[in-house]
């Protein structure tokens, strides 16, 4: 049986014990659902009190004791209807509230967001590129393409620039050392190698992703997410690239 479901729900680990308990007992006192769930006493009726606040368990006096008894399950339709009708009641009350705590959050001034990315999660940096300059005016970004990087980051996704072409996307970028094709929508200019410099850069807007090898070699990402990052770097990336000759 998938409790999972259950506990969507809102049941906790010790109400899915008694109440599947119950199911299989029938009419049982707490010290009896006690005993056949593994539950102590004061868990067991904690459990039957939030099962019976939702109408999934009824009780009845039998002589000195209370017995509890589950309700036909078939209710557990109507407490997932209750939860969805819930739900969708929260969300339309988060609209409103979330502009309040949007006011409150930049009040607190810009929070550099740091993100790591090991070499299987490399494209994911890729396709944040594409759908975060898809959205933007200049729909552009820039690049410091480090040579021996290049090759983890577009391992995963080898279609990356037809993507990104076909988004009309543009890029533009400072090789460091020789290399690279033009593909379409992108305009290149190179630096002299720098001896073992292997970080690969990418500026885009409102984030700045550095791709480096670790001590074993392997590369890992991380992106800084700061429009103050993003602006310096790409103050300092326009700066060089307009006294960069264009190579013929």
């Amino acid at each position: 049986m998938d409790i999972d479901i259950l506990k969507k729900l809102g049941f906790s680990d010790k109400c899915v014990k008694a109440y599947l308990t119950l199911l299989r007992l029938g009419p049982a006192s707490v010290r009896d659902l006690a005993q056949a769930s593994g539950l102590n006493r004061g868990s067991a009726y904690d459990a039957l009190q939030w099962l019976e606040e939702r109408g999934l368990v009824g009780f009845y006096k039998q002589e000195t004791r209370q017995t509890f008894v589950a309700e036909d399950p078939a209710k557990l339709k109507r407490l997932a209807k209750e939860k969805r009708v819930e739900l969708e009641l929260a969300e339309k009350r988060l609209e409103p509230m979330t502009l309040e705590l949007q006011a409150i959050y930049n009040s607190g001034g810009q929070r550099p967001v740091a993100r790591y990315y090991e070499k299987k999660e490399l494209n994911n940096i890729l396709e944040d590129v594409l759908a975060v300059c898809e959205g933007d005016a200049e729909s552009t970004y820039r690049i410091y393409s480090a040579e021996g990087v290049r090759e983890y980051l577009y391992a995963d996704f080898p279609s990356f620039s037809d993507a990104r072409i076909a988004k009309g996307v543009k890029v533009k970028v400072i090789a460091l050392g020789a290399g690279g094709e033009l593909r379409g929508f992108d305009e290149r200019k190179w630096l002299p190698k720098v001896k073992d410099t292997g970080t690969y850069i990418i500026i885009y807007p409102g984030k700045t992703a550095y791709i480096s090898l670790d001590a074993r070699g392997e590369p890992l990402g991380v992106v800084i997410e700061n429009q103050g990052v993003f602006e310096t770097q790409k103050s300092i990336f326009d700066e060089l690239w307009n006294k960069l000759p264009i190579k013929k």
